[in-house]
Parts: C-alpha cells; sequence; structure tokens
C-alpha cells in the first residue's frame, strides 16, 4: 500500500484521519514545539527514568540467618586446627555470606522544573526530525485493531514505532493497539520525555495539544 508523504512547515504538521487521508493542518505552540533542543537533559532524563524502574532482587543471606547449630563446634585449644566458634561461618560450606547482595531499589530525584524542560526538548526534537503527525477522529475508533493497522501502514516511519498522545484516556483506542507491536497510546497526564523519543513517530490529536498548553 503507498504511503502518505508526510509534510511539515515549520511548527504546522499535516493532519490525518483513521482511514489514513489528509484533514488538513495543524499549528503547534512555539513555547512547547519550538524550543532549543537539551541533549544533555534528555541523556540525563534517560538514564534517571531508566534507573528509577529497575530493581535489585539480589539477596543472599548473614551468619545470622542460615540454619545451624549455634554451638561451638570443637574446643578452643589442643585440636591443631584454627579456632572456630560456629559452624554457621563463612568459611564453611552452607554457612553465611559476607558482604552479599540483598534487595533494594536505588531511586534518583529529578525536579519538576528540569521533567518540564526535558519534555519540551524531546517534543522539540521529535518536530525538529519531522516525526510529529496530527490525528483526527481518535474519538470515534470503533476499537477494532484492524482500523489502526491500515492506518500506521498508511503513515511513513510508523511501523517503527508509534506514540499516540491523546487528551485523556480512551478505552477504545487502547483496546484498537493492544495488539499491535511498538504502538503506544498515552494521555497528557502521563506523558514523560523518554516515552517521546523511544517512539519514532509521534501522532497528536487537537485536544492532546491543547491540554499540552
Amino acid at each position: 500500500m503507498p504511503q502518505v508523504k508526510r509534510k511539515v512547515s515549520g511548527l504546522t504538521v499535516q493532519v490525518y484521519s483513521l482511514t489514513g487521508r489528509a484533514a488538513g493542518t495543524m499549528s503547534l505552540p512555539k513555547e512547547i514545539f519550538g524550543a532549543k533542543v537539551n541533549k544533555k537533559l534528555l541523556s540525563q532524563m534517560a538514564r534517571v527514568y531508566l534507573n528509577n524502574r529497575k530493581t535489585l532482587p539480589g539477596s543472599t543471606k548473614t551468619r545470622g540467618q542460615v540454619e545451624g547449630s549455634s554451638a561451638k563446634i570443637y574446643r578452643q585449644k589442643g585440636t591443631g586446627r584454627a579456632r572456630h566458634g560456629s559452624i554457621r561461618a563463612n568459611l564453611f560450606v552452607g554457612g553465611g555470606i559476607v558482604f552479599g547482595p540483598t534487595p533494594r531499589k536505588v531511586v534518583l530525584d529529578f525536579p519538576k522544573k528540569m521533567k518540564k524542560a526535558a519534555l519540551i526538548s524531546a517534543f522539540s526534537d521529535k518536530l525538529t526530525e519531522k516525526k510529529v503527525l496530527g490525528l483526527s477522529g481518535v474519538e470515534k475508533s470503533s476499537g477494532k485493531t484492524k482500523e489502526f493497522a491500515l492506518l500506521l501502514n498508511k503513515l511513513p516511519d510508523a511501523n517503527k514505532g508509534t506514540l499516540i498522545l491523546t487528551d485523556k484516556k480512551i478505552d477504545n483506542v487502547l483496546r484498537a493497539v493492544k495488539n499491535l507491536s511498538g504502538v503506544s497510546v498515552l494521555s497528557v497526564e502521563a506523558i514523560n520525555a523518554y516515552e517521546v523519543l523511544k517512539h519514532d513517530l509521534l501522532l497528536l490529536t487537537k485536544e492532546a495539544v491543547e491540554k499540552l498548553k
């Protein structure tokens, strides 16, 4: 199926309907999509985001947690062997582990002002790369996967990863893209810079843009 050519001029992007047909254009706010891209901030944001999603589940037991007698294993002197006080010491098989890992989660802080700046940089970066399109009629979605599969086949780069940004949660849209690989739907409240950068193509509804302002 032939692909639709993307038309982007400045802060204006092409809008498409759910059938993949051109449905006019949409102007984007300069304060969100026309800002200077801060690559270092985006890199820092990605590191913080990925770190905060990671858990460290490794766990070992110390000599006070393993099973075993607490009695002295043999007398202190006269045996010719080294002095030991417990069979649960780390030197013995089945003994405790010294300085072993314990389950933990390391959380890095990312101030709200930096989150906002990173999100604006991510949006601006996407528009600079001409990877932003408008989408209309999502509220009329039937909820069928086939509908969005046909739409994405008509849009360039959509198969490399697409993020659909809506102003609110729309159950029909979520159900429709659930089985489409690389396609995500997020509302404005849930958006973050990492999700914007993670996907190759960004589809915006007019209502989402208004809410972003």
